[in-house]
C-alpha cells in the first residue's frame, strides 16, 4: 500500500509526485519489506545463539564437582563466556547497523527503479531537493516511523549529525541520492 499525505500533494508538482510514487511502488516491486524482514530474522538468530551460549556457560555447569582436567578446560570456558558476553552486548548494535545499511541500499535501488518507471529521473531528484529543503517539522514522525517516508523526516538528523547520525539513519544522504539520479 502506498499512502500520500496531503502535505506532499500540496508541495510537489505532478512530475515530482510521479517520481515519489514510482519510488514507493518500486519498494513493493523489489520486495523490500521481505528483504528487511529476512535481515532482521537472520541477525535475531545470531543474537539468540549468543544469548544461549552465554546462559549455557554461566549456569550450565554449576552443580558438578570439578576435577583437575576440568580446571584446565575452565580457562577455555572463561574465554568462551567472555566471547558470548561480548556477542550478547554487540549483537543488537550490529543487528541495527545491518538493518539500516540494507535499508539505505534499498533506497538507492528504489530511486533507480522509480526513475526508470517514470522515465524522468529529474522529477524524483526535484522532489528530493524540494522535500529536503522544507524545514517544516512533521509532528507524526519519529524514529519508529522514519523508514516510512521518502526522505528522513527527522530534521535534527538532516542538519548536521555527522557520521554517527548517518550510520544510524534509515535513508542515505539526499545529496548522494540526487547525484545518483542526475547520472541516469
Amino acid at each position: 500500500m502506498v499512502v500520500v499525505t496531503t502535505g506532499l500533494l500540496q508541495k510537489l508538482n505532478r512530475a515530482e509526485l510521479e517520481g515519489v510514487i514510482a519510488h514507493e511502488l518500486s519498494h513493493i516491486k523489489n520486495y523490500d519489506i521481505l528483504v528487511q524482514t529476512l535481515a532482521v530474522v537472520m541477525v535475531g538468530v545470531i543474537v539468540l545463539l549468543s544469548d544461549w551460549i552465554m546462559r549455557t556457560f554461566l549456569w550450565g555447569g554449576r552443580g558438578r564437582r570439578r576435577s583437575s582436567s576440568d580446571r584446565d578446560s575452565g580457562n577455555l570456558g572463561a574465554i568462551l563466556v567472555i566471547v558470548a558476553l561480548a556477542l550478547a552486548i554487540l549483537s543488537p548494535i550490529i543487528a541495527q547497523l545491518l538493518r539500516l545499511a540494507v535499508s539505505r541500499k534499498r533506497e538507492f535501488l528504489a530511486d533507480a527503479d522509480g526513475a526508470m518507471l517514470t522515465r524522468y529521473p529529474p522529477g524524483l531528484a526535484s522532489a528530493l531537493r524540494k522535500l529536503s529543503a522544507d524545514r517544516e517539522p512533521l509532528e507524526a514522525a519519529n524514529k519508529a516511523t522514519a523508514h516510512m517516508y521518502i526522505i528522513n523526516p527527522l530534521k535534527d538528523l538532516k542538519r548536521g549529525g555527522g557520521a554517527v547520525a548517518k550510520l544510524f539513519s534509515t535513508h542515505p544522504p539526499i545529496e548522494d541520492r540526487i547525484a545518483a539520479l542526475e547520472k541516469m
